[in-house]
């Protein structure tokens, strides 16, 4: 296992619609195994394989220590999503201030449906399908769209977004010329 270094906007691989996973092996749990180790460490709630430059149908996400406010293993609930799609959505939508690991310290109220229903590979290679209320369908929505090529700024504000987009670009050039 190791900490992988995140894709940060404005790369253009976090664009990418990720290709779906064909059988899940000893590579994709390898994956798997990483991207825990680099979501822990950033740290966040759910990271989708194409923000380590990996463009596939895989997602991770444990919302269960932020809902807990317990910051130990104990409170884990690791959940892999490979190949997710949303099968259902409830009608009813719900706000929730969202992040990304691969746009640091930017955050902004997102409305997405407040249930979803979403079907999924586990690391067995089994179909399943979870129901996701509140905090967990909101980052399951998020990390969905990630394989989709869509940021979670893509649903706020023209005006926020290309402010948001245009600080990144400055400040990825600016690491450029300083040679970071």
């Amino acid at each position: 296992m190791s900490i992988r270094p995140l894709v940060i906007l404005p790369d253009s691989r976090l664009r990418l619609i990720s290709d779906p996973v064909a059988r899940v092996d000893a590579r994709v749990r390898a994956i798997v195994e990483d991207m825990f180790e680099t979501m822990y460490d950033a740290p966040g709630i759910g990271l989708a394989a194409i923000q380590l430059g990996i463009p596939e149908r895989i997602v991770t996400v444990d919302v269960g220590r932020r809902e807990s406010e317990d910051d130990s293993d104990e409170a884990k609930n690791p959940i892999v999503l490979i190949n997710p799609e949303i099968v259902g959505a409830s009608q009813e939508l719900s706000v929730y201030q969202e992040g990304c690991l691969s746009i640091p310290e930017y955050y902004a109220d997102v409305e997405r449906p407040a249930q979803v229903k979403v079907r999924y590979m586990d690391l067995n290679g089994e179909t399943r399908e979870i129901d996701a209320d509140g905090l967990l369908a909101t980052c399951v929505q998020h990390e969905i769209d990630h394989l989709n090529g869509v940021l979670f700024i893509d649903h706020i504000s023209k005006l926020k977004r290309d402010r948001v987009t245009a600080k990144f670009t400055k400040l990825a050039k600016q690491k450029e010329r300083d040679g970071a």
